[in-house]
This record gives structure tokens, sequence and C-alpha cells, in this order.
């Protein structure tokens, strides 16, 4: 067991990739105090609130990320995918744009963005 705490964030990754999504947000949430302000821990609770579609813990888990940098384009394109599924156009248009400001080259982004702004 001692080898359990010796890379948090490894193992939170790898109970996800496991299925053990109970086990995974119960380590997470032991890990939340210690790395509150770390975006790459707050991203993966994120991403296992996505995957077990739970989209409004989704938002407040990439909302924490995009407060430490509002250009993480990994956190905006989940983002951007929480706010399809609740289909607040506005919202994903905004991801969308911060996305192609740090990365042009984003072409499924632009694509949606074309989309929506065609509408």
């Amino acid at each position: 067991m001692t080898g359990l705490f010796h890379k948090p964030k490894r193992n939170l990754r790898k109970l996800i990739r496991r299925g053990d999504f109970e086990e995974a947000i119960a380590l997470g949430n032991s890990m939340e105090e210690k790395y509150q302000y770390d975006p790459d821990f707050i991203f993966i609770m994120a991403s296992v609130f996505y995957i077990l579609q739970d989209p409004k813990k989704t938002l407040q888990y990439i909302d924490r990320v995009l407060a430490i940098n509002e250009y993480d384009t990994d956190a905006l394109g989940l983002k951007l995918r929480v706010h399809q599924h609740f289909k607040e156009n506005a919202k994903v248009i905004e991801c969308c744009k911060k996305i192609l400001e740090v990365d042009s080259d984003a072409y499924d982004v632009r694509d949606i963005l074309n989309e929506l702004e065609r509408k």
C-alpha cells in the first residue's frame, strides 16, 4: 500500500482507465486539498465526471482549471462539449474562439464555429 500515494495522479488515472470511477472519485476527494491548485489534477477530476455524464460537476472542475489558465485548450475543449450538450451555442462559440486564439490549426473547432455562426 505504500506505493499507492507515491504517485497519486498516476494512480488516479489508472483507476479511471480501469473503470473504477467510484474509487477514483474517492481518491480524488482525498487528494483535493493538496492538489486544489494543480490544473492537471483538476482536469483529471473533470474528466471523471464527464465520463460519468455529470455535466454540472464537470463544469465546476473545468471552470477551476480555466481560472488558473484561461487558455488551456484541453479544458476549453471539454467545456465546449459540455455546453454543446446543454445546447448553449453562445458559450460554445466563446470556447471555440478562445481555442482558436491559441491553436489556429484546430480545424474541428473551426468547423463547429463555422456551423454555429451560420445558424
